[in-house]
């Protein structure tokens, strides 16, 4: 069960989230009594003013896995933006971080400027990468988008398509300068519009050995280069700078590390990663992952060596989690859309907290088995209110808190409470 107590000690404000991972310890017939023990004159880590974030992906609707379609129309580019549970929810959540983005964005091309064929949907295509053609972005639908964020305060980062203009050389592996072109035209026009994009991401999941593609750290770290001269020449004249995001993938060291260092000083804003910890949603064994905490905190030490990376190679960026659902595959059917689940998440925002993530992107706000909203209903799913409780209570600044409960069921994390300005001597918050 989830306990959650918002105290007052000695004008001393923080939130504080208990985990009892497991259903056995609350069924118990021993009672264990202990304290918790909250160091409110340290801070130890800090989040980003906008921590809660969620993804929407670009999956069509006939994307199945294990026999289930579960990503109905909602996708970036069939959404339907008029739903009133959709805005609600976004704004319930203001302001809400959503970055648009998933496996197909790098094939998506965008119909401004000088494209030169139709703009088509994304189709099943057998050889296709991840068994789909490549997919077109609509202006009208971009407008579109933009109001909906406009409307909900929504902050939006979007994942630019990194693979245009390479070429295949074997099985997943993909070579050549990426084209920026379409890119260029795409992001011309939403300047020329002001629609207010707070970061640009370059590819998705393309980092070390990728899913689906992968590109050499070279030339990626050559392609952000080009992106980050494109973006400072378009916005010369905007008060605004948005961030440049990078690499959007799953964590490899070694890669990470000399990413920093090919691209340099000041390129790369934001470091993110991806964390699908659980596995497969197909596992039948799902249900116990969610409540096993060794599992749980085996993905403590991405977090340590991503932190250690920055440190040492880029102490100008900061830490996002891009993309994370838990189990992958579209997530565990009738496990990841139900309260279980929010052991996993609520145990993630807290670790990931107390290690300077400074944002973290739940896949998905919708679609697949892992949205915070439903996809046919558009009503909240249990984890929808976990998000909601973090982003209403918690506030930027992580205490350390220790216990004298030996069991590992027990998991606790502090910090100070929402827009709280008052001090006192000695403490943080």
């Amino acid at each position: 069960m989830l306990l959650q107590a918002i105290g007052s000690l000695m004008g001393f404000h923080l939130a504080l989230f208990l985990f009892l991972a497991s259903l056995q310890v609350t069924l118990s017939k021993d009672i264990l009594h202990g304290s918790l023990l909250v160091n409110g004159a340290l801070t130890k880590a800090e989040t980003g003013d906008n921590f809660i974030c969620a993804t929407i992906d670009w999956w069509p609707h006939d994307k199945c896995d294990y026999d289930h379609c579960s990503w109905g129309y909602s996708s970036v580019a069939n959404l339907d933006l008029s739903h009133p549970f959709l805005a609600k929810a976004i704004q319930a959540l203001k302001p809400l971080r959503i970055r648009l983005g998933g496996s197909l964005q790098d094939q998506v091309v965008y119909d401004v400027g000088s494209l030169k064929y139709p703009c088509h949907p994304f189709q099943k295509m057998k050889g296709g990468l991840f068994g789909f053609s490549k997919g077109c972005l609509h202006m009208k639908r971009w407008d579109e988008l933009n109001h909906l964020f406009n409307q909900t305060g929504a902050i939006v980062t979007f994942g630019l398509n990194a693979l245009r203009g390479k070429h295949q050389i074997s099985h997943n592996v993909w070579e050549g300068a990426w084209d920026p072109t379409n890119a260029y035209d795409f992001i011309k026009y939403t300047v020329s519009k002001g629609y207010k994009i707070d970061s640009w991401e370059l590819g998705n999941e393309l980092s070390g050995t990728g899913i689906g593609a992968c590109v050499g750290v070279v030339q990626y770290g050559k392609d952000l280069i080009n992106l980050k001269r494109i973006l400072d020449m378009l916005y010369e004249n905007s008060r605004f700078k948005p961030s440049l995001v990078a690499p959007g993938g799953f964590y490899e060291k070694e890669w990470y590390d000399k990413l920093l260092q090919v691209s340099g000083s000041g390129i790369i804003n934001v470091l993110t990663h991806h964390l699908y910890n659980l596995g497969p949603g197909s596992d039948s064994h799902l249900e116990g992952k969610i409540l096993d905490p060794e599992r749980l905190s085996k993905v403590e030490t991405t977090f340590s060596n991503l932190a250690e990376t920055i440190q040492k190679h880029g102490p100008w960026t900061s830490a996002w989690v891009g993309e994370a659902g838990g189990a992958y595959n579209s997530g565990g059917r009738f496990v990841s859309n139900t309260f279980l689940n929010s052991f996993w998440y609520l145990d993630q925002l807290g670790m990931a907290s107390s290690y300077n993530t400074k944002v973290y992107c739940r896949q998905t706000l919708i679609g697949g088995n892992y949205g915070l909203l439903n996809t046919s209903t558009f009503t909240p799913n249990p984890d929808y209110y976990s998000a909601l409780l973090w982003h209403r209570l918690m506030g930027r600044k992580v205490l350390a808190v220790s216990s004298d409960i030996s069991s590992p069921f027990l998991r606790t994390y502090a910090l100070c409470s929402k827009d709280r300005v008052r001090s006192m001597s000695g403490l943080t918050c």
